[in-house]
């Protein structure tokens, strides 16, 4: 952070991939300096010094899950056609940050939204409509 209590980086926007470093990790995490999409809204971006991020892979061999969305390298500055690990959400330290590497469109964006929502619970697939434990 400098003097004005301001990220040192400067602002990233939704929809944003970046190379980040994610490691040290624990189990089965993605980790290793790998690209991420920036899935925080930008007014959290703008003011806070951690960001919001989905973990992406190349490993195309991963079974597509209702929480992936695919990409295509072509369309976004990725070396390798990718997946969007909607399960892989984490908060990092923007100075996890490397290299900007480019941006979504709308369509993916929604894509991607939809993936969130299913991750979260939010669509109500893959919830069982009870809890587990008892109290």
């Amino acid at each position: 952070m400098n003097r004005e209590n301001k990220p040192d980086k400067p602002n990233v926007f939704r929809g944003e991939l970046y190379y980040a470093d994610l490691s040290p990790v624990v189990g089965s995490e993605q980790g290793g300096v790998r690209p991420v999409l920036i899935i925080q809204n930008d007014m959290g971006n703008r003011h806070s010094p951690t960001v919001i991020v989905a973990a992406i892979t190349s490993k195309m061999t991963k079974a597509l899950l209702p929480t992936h969305v695919s990409l295509g390298r072509e369309e976004n500055g990725l070396k390798q056609d990718s997946v969007v690990l909607m399960e892989q959400i984490r908060t990092i330290d923007r100075n996890r940050l490397k290299e900007y590497i480019g941006r979504l469109k709308q369509e993916q964006m929604a894509r991607v939204e939809t993936a969130a929502a299913v991750s979260l619970g939010l669509l109500g697939m893959g919830n069982t409509g009870r809890n587990s434990r008892t109290a």
